[in-house]
């Protein structure tokens, strides 16, 4: 357990962070699984929505720190390839 009040003060504020990063993280990947869905069921237009909503999601929690540069990159290329596959 913590001794010094500050601390106390940096467990209070991991906690409060791995909260908000929990949600941003459960945010991505609820976007993320729209995506899928969509292309699971074939649905071009649907997917294309989902895909433009998403992009900006996981890029967002990129420059938040949740995911890696590389990581949210590398995702928003294997969704749109896929979706240029649906197209094809």
């Amino acid at each position: 357990m913590a001794n010094t009040s500050s601390a106390k003060k940096a467990t209070r504020k991991i906690a409060s962070r791995t909260a908000i990063n929990k949600n941003r993280r459960s945010r991505v990947r609820t976007y993320v699984r729209k995506v899928e869905e969509a292309l699971a069921a074939g649905d071009k237009s649907a997917a294309e929505d989902a895909f433009r909503a998403a992009q900006p999601e996981l890029m967002r929690a990129a420059t938040k720190g949740v995911l890696h540069r590389n990581t949210a990159s590398r995702k928003v290329s294997r969704l749109a390839q896929r979706l240029k596959a649906l197209e094809a």
